[in-house]
């Protein structure tokens, strides 16, 4: 007799990432996944109106355990905001790298890659508020229409640079994604050196590193 599932968002999300994982792809309808499940639509739409939903909600699930798991931790809140963002990254991937097999699947579900982007829809607006409580300082220009758009296009850009380090991740073949690790120090440092106007070494640094991974032969 088949164990009887506690019925409650954790549990949907785990079901569905064990049809895909075992399976290879994604239950064909709603109503196929809830007769899986053993319960009716309307307990399922408690929770979610869609499968594209769930998969959404993956990302955000492993965005509010590694806060979680941040802010448990006594040193983080001693951190500056450079370093809480290094923490956030290595916290992130590592766990994205313990499900590696479900997020590669996820995000390239669908031949048309914006599709496969929109998962990460409320991951963004989660990420972006994380970065926006950390009230980073852009350059100082002394024109207040200017600095409004700077405040407005840290988040956004930080947003760009997870994105980024989520496509390394993806081709990264390195033992343990060693090199993902060198990519979120290196690229962490030199956006906020771009932001600070600090000396050039860091982003000439990361610079080199991308050369040699992506260029060089």
């Amino acid at each position: 007799m088949a164990k009887k599932i506690n019925f409650n968002k954790q549990s949907i999300i785990s079901e569905y990432s064990k049809i895909i994982l075992e399976s290879g792809k994604r239950p064909s309808s709603i109503y196929l996944f809830c007769q899986h499940l053993k319960v009716e639509e309307s307990q399922f739409y408690q929770f979610f109106t869609s499968l594209e939903q769930i998969e959404q909600s993956i990302f955000t699930t492993f965005f509010e355990s590694t806060i979680k798991l941040l802010s448990d931790s006594e040193e983080y809140n001693s951190y500056d905001a450079k370093t809480k963002v290094l923490s956030f990254y290595f916290t992130y991937f590592e766990q994205l790298t313990a499900n590696r097999s479900l997020i590669i699947y996820l995000l390239h579900e669908d031949k048309n890659q914006l599709k496969n982007l929109k998962k990460l829809s409320d991951l963004r607006s989660h990420f972006k508020h994380f970065i926006e409580e950390l009230a980073l300082e852009p350059i100082k220009i002394p024109q207040e229409s200017i600095e409004k758009i700077q405040q407005k296009s840290i988040s956004e850009m930080v947003w760009i640079q997870f994105l980024m380090t989520l496509k390394f991740w993806i081709d990264d073949t390195s033992p343990s994604f060693e090199k993902t690790d060198i990519f979120i120090e290196k690229s962490v440092h030199a956006s906020f050196d771009l932001m600070d106007l600090t000396p050039l070494k860091n982003i000439i640094d990361f610079g080199k590193f991308l050369w040699n991974e992506k260029v060089k032969v």
